[in-house]
């Protein structure tokens, strides 16, 4: 089986999508819920699964041969992810620190869809997407009292705003009503260079999550 099941998803969808009869094709966009869960052990060490807003839009192109089958892709997503806490323990004395992170992740991302966009009532669709990925970082570190956790010692590292690059893949269905629909899918996502605190230095980790999203559709029609 594939490393990544959702590879299977978005070829299953790209498959359906191919053989869906061609009508005429309307751009669509949709507004929806997401939840955003750690896929690796990396993102699982900082973030718990959060859930946040999004909206894209979804433009099909002037492409000679594809029924309007290929779209453009654009769209703006912000999630809070739920703090985690990482545990430390000094080699010598035993002394347990522990490390608390709270971010907020917003993606600007854009990119290629293929699938219908007509007056049909189910419409596959598999896509791909380039993202610029902001982070809203705040570390803290805690010396904790066992016997008594209001004496804890509470000390904040940071506070900070920081910038990532990434990819998402993802597939979907969009359930067409005429004139709205439910949009729901899967999206893998991917980010390279996010730094992340860990005491008095600092690393970069490479995240993945996966984003599971229910919204509502709303076709752009020219008439």
């Amino acid at each position: 089986m594939s490393r990544h099941p959702l590879v299977g998803l978005v070829a299953l969808g790209l498959v359906v999508g191919l053989v869906t009869p061609a009508q005429a094709a309307w751009p669509r966009w949709s507004i929806y819920v997401n939840q955003l869960t750690p896929a690796d052990r990396v993102a699982r060490a900082y973030a718990r699964p959060g859930y946040g807003l999004g909206v894209d839009v979804s433009l099909p192109l002037p492409v000679p041969g594809t029924a309007g089958m290929v779209s453009a892709i654009a769209g703006l997503e912000y999630t809070n992810l739920l703090n985690q806490q990482v545990d430390f323990r000094d080699a010598l004395t035993g002394l347990r620190v522990e490390q608390h992170t709270d971010q907020s992740y917003g993606r600007l991302f854009l990119g290629g869809e293929l699938g219908p966009h007509g007056n049909g009532t189910i419409q596959p669709y598999g896509n791909a997407a380039l993202s610029l990925i902001v982070y809203d970082i705040t570390t803290t570190v805690v010396v904790p009292d066992d016997f008594d956790r209001e004496k804890d010692i509470n000390q904040v590292l940071g506070s900070r705003t920081e910038v990532a690059f990434g990819w998402s893949a993802g597939t979907g269905v969009n359930l067409n009503f005429g004139t709205w629909g439910i949009d729901g899918g899967v999206r893998f996502l991917k980010q390279y260079g996010v730094p992340q605190q860990l005491g008095d230095g600092a690393v970069t980790i490479q995240p993945a999550y996966l984003q599971w999203r229910l919204g509502v559709s709303l076709p752009i029609r020219s008439h």
